[in-house]
């Protein structure tokens, strides 16, 4: 017998666009809707327009799964199996990804139509990340359905605190990270503990990112802050760096990385230290490099933390330019999805201008192609990155 699912109704006649329905545009239900339910959605007339995760406790209303027809949801554990199926095929067999990596996004939660829901894949571990209290009442029929496609693949669960914290709820269990696994990125390897530290334990998204700096770098001074396990500067020193020193403050991470350095023969100097007392240090020694990358975690987690964040960035940016040699290159970056394209450029012409600098946009520096973007949701597009000529 099909499944009655609880009907939650629109305050319109128009869902609109994107994945994300609002409280404001959400009408509370004429029954009591357990929070994370699997529902159908119906406009202000009371005609079906879609399906969704929906979840009181969260501004977030409606996670939007498909707008098709009543009986896409019939069989939930179906439903997944198609879109999971489809993103991972679209990793093997358009971006050959396996060719080059064992690391890449398998899942971009909204821009793979899974609102939510996050999968990496580490060799043969699989990081599954909910920022949905929806998806991660989901969790058992995402297993299920990666062990179809990677039957001997360890399968590991957990919600970011930010996550947590936006979604209203506490996981009753989580998959603890146990176990250090080497992956392997166009030719160079790194010891990772999939599921720890910050996003699910290495970022991905900077994969090709590392390889076109890294191209710049033969003969140069390379300085990587807030490195994390290191991926900038090994990649800068195979590539043929003539010293390359690595910054960051998570003593954790630089471990993994000398592992890492030690284990491709890269002679890299990692510095256990703040990033701007690093650049302090630098510039009162009157020491630049013709090479600085600037990568760090999330400053902004959302609008409130904008202004804030973006004076971050600012000093930020500002010391690590006054670290580049004349004629010399900054690769440098935001993750924070709540920072535009247009904020950070600003941002970082104002640091030039603090740090009386000239600079060139050489180039708009985005996610890899793991990681899809719809363009209805702008948020999906939320690593964005400048390489400058400093002069």
């Amino acid at each position: 017998m099909k499944e009655t699912r609880p009907q939650i109704e629109l305050d319109t006649d128009d869902i609109g666009r994107g994945p994300w329905l609002y409280g404001r545009q959400v009408r509370e239900p004429r029954e009591e809707v357990e929070p994370g339910s699997l529902v159908e959605i119906v406009d202000a007339a009371g005609r079906f327009v879609g399906h969704g995760l929906y979840n009181p406790l969260s501004d977030i209303r409606l996670r939007v799964l498909s707008r098709g027809k009543k009986s896409d949801l019939d069989q939930p554990r179906a439903f997944l199996m198609n879109r999971i199926a489809a993103a991972d095929r679209v990793r093997k067999k358009l971006l050959k990804l396996p060719e080059h990596t064992n690391a890449y996004r398998m899942i971009h939660a909204e821009g793979d139509d899974l609102p939510g829901l996050i999968v990496d894949r580490f060799a043969d571990t699989l990081v599954c990340e909910y920022h949905s209290l929806g998806f991660y009442t989901l969790g058992e029929d995402v297993e299920w359905c990666l062990k179809q496609l990677y039957p001997d693949a360890k399968v590991l669960h957990r919600v970011p605190l930010n996550a947590r914290k936006m979604e209203g709820f506490d996981p009753a269990e989580e998959t603890e990270p146990t176990e250090e696994v080497e992956i392997r990125e166009h030719g160079v390897a790194f010891r990772v503990l999939p599921g720890a530290g910050h996003k699910t334990g290495f970022f991905c998204d900077q994969r090709d990112n590392r390889v076109k700096v890294a191209a710049l770098c033969e003969g140069a001074h390379v300085l990587d802050l807030c490195c994390n396990i290191g991926g900038f500067a090994l990649h800068a020193k195979k590539a043929g760096a003539r010293r390359v020193r690595a910054v960051d403050l998570d003593e954790v991470v630089l471990e993994r990385a000398e592992a890492s350095a030690a284990a491709n023969k890269l002679e890299v100097e990692f510095i256990h230290a703040d990033t701007f007392n690093v650049c302090r240090a630098e510039i009162n020694q009157g020491i630049q490099n013709q090479v600085v990358i600037l990568d760090p975690h999330k400053l902004v987690r959302n609008k409130r933390m904008l202004e804030d964040g973006l004076v971050k960035y600012l000093d930020m940016n500002a010391l690590a330019l006054q670290c580049v040699r004349p004629g010399g290159l900054l690769a440098t970056f935001s993750c924070s999805g709540a920072v535009e394209l247009s904020d950070f450029v600003g941002t970082v012409f104002r640091a030039a201008r603090r740090a009386e600098r000239n600079i060139r946009v050489l180039e708009v520096l985005g996610a890899a192609p793991d990681h899809p973007q719809r363009p209805d949701f702008p948020r999906s597009r939320y690593l964005k990155g400048l390489m400058l000529a400093v002069d």
